[in-house]
């Protein structure tokens, strides 16, 4: 990865003598290292602190990094006191919005005379614009969900969970090539499909209901995000039009998207036309930036007027929610670029009729 690339961005736009990074998203982006600790970043120095469990995996994965060791008597706050005395450090950016309170109170006490300051968001800001590699590791990503969601298409059948229905599909993701879930999958049949973030259950799904599945693959840390409604046999007329109703929406969204286009604006393409159907039975965000972390920013919302660029991953996701009824929603992962738009999700999005 280009971890090298990123840390450089990110002193430049570090406005402090040293860094303290926790977030384990932050940490890989700019160390290539996955494992637990935090990262100490100066203009001149730099190290990753760690436990035992991970020294080794940390000289691997951070190759060039100086790992300083923590244990019982040489807690992380007391290492992070020596490297800022080491650096002659006098203000230190740190998470503020990441850190429990009392790990904060404990750096606070061993950095006495530090100005402790708030990150700002720096390395968030700078995860938004995606390089060539993490955009082909989306990609991937990408590919192994869309595959694994056409490949278990024959095994879901009326009569089985939701929670078969989503461990088929975590299963056929991780033979594909995934370290892992994205995020925790739904699989919302029936009346759970007007849950947008339903937790999958032992309800038995029926035939004539929608099963909504909403998953990703991850690779290389890189995440995906899709979701997909499926009928069981024949649905009511009520169900086939919310359906073509989200079809349509989520169609209109990416014609419309492309850099140069306000977030907010792309919103509003889709939540139009919902709200003159379905009134209020679309409560969320149309998407959200996808990469280390699920949900990364931009947000792609009716308050976020930032203007997409190439580089920017974002997910377009409508759907229509009414309690008592069921729902639906459909999702893909895009990718802004110097051409326009790629759609990284090949799994069909026309109704299939199981």
């Amino acid at each position: 990865m280009s971890a090298t690339n990123h840390l450089n961005a990110f002193l430049t736009a570090l406005d402090a003598d040293a860094a303290l990074i926790h977030r384990p998203e932050n940490i890989r982006y700019l160390s290539g290292y996955a494992g637990e600790g935090c990262l100490f970043i100066s203009r001149d120095a730099r190290a990753v602190v760690t436990d035992f469990r991970y020294i080794e995996a940390a000289g691997r994965e951070a190759p060039g990094w100086p790992v300083e060791r923590t244990d019982t008597e040489r807690k992380q706050a007391d290492v992070a006191r020596e490297l800022c005395q080491r650096a002659g450090v006098r203000t230190l950016r740190v998470e503020t919005d990441f850190l429990t309170h009392d790990a904060y109170l404990a750096l606070e006490k061993a950095l006495a005379g530090i100005a402790l300051e708030p990150m700002g968001g720096v390395p968030e800001k700078l995860r938004q614009i995606k390089d060539g590699e993490e955009i082909a590791c989306i990609r991937e990503a990408s590919r192994i969900a869309s595959q694994a969601f056409i490949d278990i298409l024959p095994r879901l059948h009326a009569g089985m969970t939701e929670i078969d229905a989503k461990i088929e599909l975590e299963f056929q993701m991780l033979r594909l090539g995934s370290e892992g879930p994205a995020f925790d999958t739904i699989a919302a049949a029936g009346v759970n499909g007007s849950l947008p973030h339903a937790v999958p259950s032992g309800h038995v799904i029926a035939e004539g209901e929608l099963l909504t599945l909403d998953f990703g693959a991850t690779y290389r840390g890189y995440r995906s995000d899709i979701t997909r409604t499926v009928a069981f046999g024949k649905v009511s007329p009520e169900l086939r039009a919310i359906y073509d109703a989200v079809q349509t929406a989520q169609a209109l969204a990416l014609d419309f998207i492309g850099p140069g286009r306000r977030c907010c604006d792309v919103d509003k393409v889709a939540r139009d036309y919902l709200d003159a159907r379905y009134p209020g039975a679309f409560g969320q965000s149309l998407g959200h930036g996808v990469g280390l972390y699920i949900h990364e920013q931009p947000r792609v919302n009716f308050n976020d007027a930032t203007v997409l660029e190439p580089g920017h991953v974002v997910t377009v996701e409508p759907g229509v929610y009414i309690p008592g009824v069921g729902g639906c929603r459909i999702e893909d992962t895009v990718i802004m670029t110097s051409g326009g738009v790629v759609n990284a999700m090949h799994a069909p999005k026309h109704l299939i009729e199981l």
